[in-house]
């Protein structure tokens, strides 16, 4: 197999005032479209319906950032058969030329950086270096499928011939259409890299962005066209989750659905596709991503400086609305004091507001339907633990909750074992590395984890028994890097896909071996 080169978009320098200034220029043009209005794409044209939504700033209800039309039915199945068209030619074109696209995208993206991190800014809420990193990881994504996609190329073209009797081949084929289902929390980066996936690898595409940030999918749609994606190739059906992405799942000619979002809707998701319809002649094929309830382990032979900041940047970046975000910190007794005196210390000097203001580390909540999901934890929070930081918020003029602790939980608390996806960390103590150990599998999930400790013998047995996808040892269990730490977890936190990884393209793919008599 060939080997192609493949380095890492780097990280703006926010250090720099030239950086800063580009930055508030992103913001600059994003506020010179706020309000527009936005179609359906399908088949290359723009499709206008009587169901508009409005889409707002997180951290300032009154300023719309965009209005966006939503699909019916028949939209739905008018983009089915466009893709299937397009289908029957995009499956036909080289790999190298469908790389290319890939490649093209990310340079246009680069060049539009600081546009496209600005307008996370605004309609995600997320602080600067929270959207340069996801507008970084989007080109990452297009960049490494395009040069796995070349890898597979290469394998497709190698010879497995017994001489004398017979010319073997063996390549990957695309699936067909493909129902991508992004999510809010990374807009750009997680719809480019499940998109992109799909595209390179051959198949054609249904795509659903998650409703809150639907303005961000559709300026991706741009860069498609741009980068010279052939109409029906990407369908963009921005529509409501029940209606539309059901039926997209349920579809007959839907060859695979490719989800990233709730561990509710995954199940559901995962429970539809299995269904045989009629006219269905394949079983589909189920790519998910299902959140977590990620944990961060601190051994009594740990650095403690590092394990407290390790722990805040892991609960309170972007607010906690990550998958990976540690919502568990599970301390030794023997240093749980001290750790949890620097923890709260560390929390009470982050600063909270509107993250068009680069100095405000942490923004809001997507939606006042988080802001409702998580205020109701912290309820059940003051019932299981001592309140220790924050425990308030308000929605008058944003979806603001404060950073909030809770210490001294119990080890089987609700807000030690559930799903939060909000700015909420519970604290609890353990006695030995080997309880803590088991405390951090008692979860559904298995996503992502992290170990503190100079102690050897603890980050072997953390290797071995510390059931979750994605490890971190001496570092934050946040910030995946594609390419060198493919991402995805078990259980309950998914099909361990593993985005960005050497072996993410073949999901998306069959295998077929040809033989031919000499």
């Amino acid at each position: 197999m060939a080997i192609y080169s493949y380095k890492t978009e780097p990280l703006l320098d926010f250090t720099d005032p030239l950086v800063l200034k580009k930055y508030e220029e992103g913001l600059k043009v994003v506020e010179g479209y706020l309000g527009e209005t936005y179609p359906l794409i399908i088949n290359g044209e723009f499709v206008e319906t009587n169901n508009v939504y409005t889409s707002v700033n997180p951290a300032k209800h009154s300023e719309v950032i965009g209005k966006v039309h939503q699909a019916s039915i028949k939209n739905a199945e008018d983009a089915m058969n466009a893709a299937l068209t397009a289908f029957e030619t995009w499956r036909k074109v080289k790999a190298s030329i469908r790389a290319d696209v890939l490649f093209k995208a990310a340079a246009i993206i680069r060049k539009r950086k600081y546009e496209f991190s600005a307008l996370m800014t605004k309609e995600a809420g997320k602080p600067w270096p929270e959207a340069d990193a996801d507008t970084a990881e989007a080109i990452d994504f297009l960049e490494y499928y395009g040069r796995q996609m070349l890898a597979l190329e290469e394998t497709d073209k190698k010879i497995l011939s017994r001489r004398n009797m017979e010319r073997n081949e063996f390549k990957y084929i695309p699936l067909g259409v493909a129902a991508v289902i992004t999510p809010w929390n990374f807009p750009l980066a997680i719809l480019a890299g499940m998109t992109s996936a799909a595209v390179v690898a051959g198949n054609t595409v249904l795509l659903k962005p998650a409703i809150t940030t639907q303005v961000i999918g559709y300026k991706f749609m741009e860069v498609l066209h741009e980068a010279g994606l052939p109409k029906g190739v990407v369908n963009f059906i921005p529509g409501d989750g029940p209606e539309i992405g059901e039926y997209m799942v349920d579809h007959p000619k839907t060859r695979f659905i490719s989800f990233t979002g709730s561990k509710t809707v995954g199940q559901l998701i995962y429970h539809n596709a299995s269904k045989v319809n009629e006219g269905q002649i394949w079983l589909k094929r189920v790519i998910a991503e299902m959140g977590g309830k990620d944990a961060i382990l601190v051994d009594n032979d740990a650095d403690l400086e590092l394990a407290a900041e390790s722990i805040v940047k892991a609960t309170f970046g972007f607010s906690g609305q990550k998958c990976s975000a540690c919502s568990r910190a599970i301390i030794h007794e023997d240093v749980y004091d001290e750790v949890l005196a620097n923890v709260i210390k560390q929390t009470k000097e982050l600063t909270i507001g509107d993250p068009s203001n680069y100095k405000n580390f942490m923004g809001p909540l997507t939606d006042q339907k988080a802001y409702d999901k998580v205020s109701s934890y912290i309820e059940i929070g003051k019932t299981e633990g001592n309140l220790v930081v924050g425990g308030d918020g308000s929605d008058k003029e944003g979806w603001f909750i404060n950073p909030t602790i809770f210490a001294d939980c119990a080890h089987d608390a609700r807000i030690m074992t559930e799903e939060i996806f909000g700015p909420v960390l519970a604290i609890t103590k353990v006695k030995s590395f080997e309880e803590g150990i088991k405390v951090a599998n008692n979860t559904i999930y298995g996503l992502t984890g992290a170990v503190i400790s100079r102690n050897r013998e603890h980050l072997e047995m953390a290797r071995e028994d510390f059931h979750v996808g994605n490890l971190y040892f001496n570092r934050k269990c946040t910030g995946a890097i594609v390419g060198y730490q493919p991402f995805g977890g078990f259980n309950m936190s998914g099909t361990d896909s593993k985005a960005g990884g050497p072996d993410y393209l073949q999901l998306h793919m069959q295998a077929k071996t040809v033989s031919e008599m000499l």
